[in-house]
């Protein structure tokens, strides 16, 4: 378990299940609104997901209020990993939440993983998540124009690079 001030990754255990299958099966949330809304996907929990090593809950005052991921990009033995970052809660949005649960889940991948490079995707319609990228370190590696189609508009497909060297070194 890892924290920075009132923010803490914790695993997933059996009494979070009810809770985590709420927020990812409610059609209506709001966070469905800026997590890739243009792919559409009904995310549904797989039975094995719950003990996955690769999420931890973002815990605030002992409530959880998001979660974090991570994969492997292939081939595995490459050392790029794609991370993953959500606050089902819009009450936390906007004050440095994410922000904080992406350090200590950068700090997190790079201490639990051999990855060399972390990346994260995500859209210009979500400027919260590209200003709590931008702040964590990661620098914009690559942007397709219009790729996304959203209620009638074109956004951008970003995608944000950490390098471990950048990472250790402060930068």
């Amino acid at each position: 378990m890892l924290s920075a001030r009132d923010v803490t990754l914790r695993p997933q255990t059996a009494a979070d299940t009810l809770q985590l299958a709420t927020w990812l099966t409610d059609p209506q949330a709001e966070w469905r609104r800026w997590d890739a809304p243009y792919l559409q996907a009904d995310a549904e929990l797989e039975p094995d997901e719950a003990d996955a090593p690769h999420e931890r809950l973002i815990v605030v005052d002992g409530a959880a209020v998001g979660l974090v991921t991570r994969f492997a990009e292939s081939p595995r033995s490459g050392g790029w990993w794609e991370l993953g970052i959500l606050i089902h809660d819009p009450h936390h949005w906007g004050g440095g939440l994410g922000t904080r649960a992406l350090r200590l889940w950068t700090a997190l991948t790079f201490a639990e993983t051999s990855a060399h490079v972390l990346t994260l995707t995500t859209w210009s319609g979500n400027p919260r998540m590209l200003r709590a990228a931008e702040k964590s370190g990661y620098r914009e590696c690559a942007r397709v124009r219009e790729a996304r189609l959203w209620q009638g508009v074109r956004y951008d497909s970003v995608r944000l690079e950490m390098l471990r060297r950048e990472w250790e070194s402060g930068a």
